[in-house]
């Protein structure tokens, strides 16, 4: 994740100290991101520092120690000038364990597959609710109204996927020739006591 554009892109508003960098990143994101770690927060920064797009000061203060100021470079600029209008493209594919889960329940059978498409659909359905209460309370702040409005637009469609997955697993529910736990016959073959080979008289 590239959070070190995102602290580049705090800069570009001024200088500024590591937990005001990570109230404002708090506060611009949104609930819908999360907090920022503030141990990670400085390893970034240093990042920055040695990498020429930040410079590093420190201010004396009278009655607490010195504070450390972060002030963005023209090298800086120029990297997150570039990254903020270059397009997005997806490295890490589509991997999710919502596909996993699909996959593991197809395989246990079609009862196992309607239990986990019904907890999965109260799931989404109790997000949508939560992620739309934020959003009523969010509606002054464009920014996080627009990651608000992904975030319910995501769920709704993994919800639309989850309820449409019974039908379209269907043959990977049906019972396997040789499959675990399939019941055998009595009279089958599997079912009979093996016996001893008969000896020979000599």
């Amino acid at each position: 994740m590239p959070l070190h554009h995102a602290v580049l892109a705090l800069l570009t508003e001024g200088e500024s100290h590591g937990y005001e960098l990570k109230g404002r990143f708090e506060e611009a994101i949104g609930p819908q991101w999360g907090g920022l770690n503030i141990g990670h927060l400085y390893q970034i920064l240093d990042r920055l520092v040695r990498d020429g797009c930040v410079t590093r000061s420190q201010v004396a203060q009278p009655d607490r120690p010195d504070k450390t100021l972060y002030r963005l470079t023209p090298a800086g600029q120029e990297e997150v000038r570039q990254w903020a209008t270059s397009a997005w493209v997806r490295t890490g594919g589509f991997r999710d364990e919502l596909f996993l889960k699909l996959f593991g329940a197809s395989a246990l059978g079609a009862d196992a597959l309607e239990d986990f498409v019904t907890a999965q659909r109260q799931t989404y359905l109790s997000e949508l609710a939560g992620l739309s209460r934020l959003r009523r309370t969010h509606t002054a702040d464009p920014l996080v109204c627009l990651l608000l409005d992904a975030a319910i637009a995501h769920t709704k469609a993994d919800l639309g996927l989850v309820e449409g997955a019974v039908e379209r697993l269907a043959p990977l529910t049906e019972p396997k020739p040789g499959a675990a736990g399939r019941e055998v016959p009595l009279d089958h073959p599997e079912r009979l006591p093996e016996q001893a080979p008969r000896e020979q008289s000599g």
